[in-house]
């Protein structure tokens, strides 16, 4: 999964970025409101966090300007405590969630991992397919009760292909939300990713289509 933070102070963005990368995702950042106008229209995240108070462009005119181009990913809206009219103009603009400032990492954390989880369609936290569990809030996967141990890059892999199960997902789209936008990107990789999680996963959960690419089936359905 991959995320945008949209934040102007150093310390708080160190902070984020810190925190969002322990907890498995990819992370980009923007530090003024242009830079991130330009991100959000442009790449395929899974959610932001957005701070209004910006420098060039403030955040409530991002967030109107990508729902107005029709940008629907999960926004996360950042404000100062006690500004409730900034949650309220923050909703009717577009946000799907607000946290107000100082805030619990935890807190944050939880509230992008449940905006993540109903973009996608999903209730729960955890998520349970083909003898398969991958807990979103620990970032743990285990097989049949059995923890199985994952490289950042492999969890971010199962992350998406299960957070999408069913669907039929291509390389390219792995590639854009499992690696942040300064990182070298290797396609290559991905089938590497792939033979290794189904190597450790010890299940025929994900399944190649080929020439399109790839989906994540419950063993209980059926595969062609």
């Amino acid at each position: 999964m991959r995320l945008l933070i949209v934040e102007d102070e150093p310390t708080l963005v160190e902070q984020l970025a810190e925190a969002l990368a322990e907890a498995g995702y990819a992370v980009d950042v923007a530090t003024d409101g242009e830079d991130a106008a330009y991100r959000g229209a442009t790449e395929p995240y899974d959610a932001v966090v957005l701070d209004l108070g910006l420098p060039r462009l403030d955040g409530l005119s991002v967030l109107r300007g990508w729902r107005a181009e029709a940008v629907a990913v999960p926004v996360l809206v950042l404000t100062a405590r006690g500004e409730w009219h900034e949650k309220v103009d923050g909703i009717d603009a577009g946000a799907d969630d607000y946290l107000a400032k100082p805030f619990r990492m935890e807190e944050l954390l939880a509230r992008l991992r449940a905006l993540i989880r109903r973009a996608s369609g999903g209730a729960s936290a955890v998520i349970e397919r083909g003898g398969v569990t991958l807990d979103t809030r620990s970032a743990r996967v285990s097989v049949a009760g059995r923890p199985i141990r994952l490289t950042g890059h492999e969890y971010r892999v199962l992350s998406y292909l299960m957070h999408h199960a069913g669907q039929v997902v291509s390389r390219s789209e792995l590639i854009e939300h499992i690696y942040a936008q300064d990182y070298d990107r290797d396609s290559n990789t991905i089938e590497v990713f792939v033979r290794r999680l189904r190597s450790k996963l010890g299940v025929a959960a994900i399944v190649t289509e080929r020439g399109f690419g790839y989906r994540f089936v419950d063993t209980a359905d059926p595969v062609d």
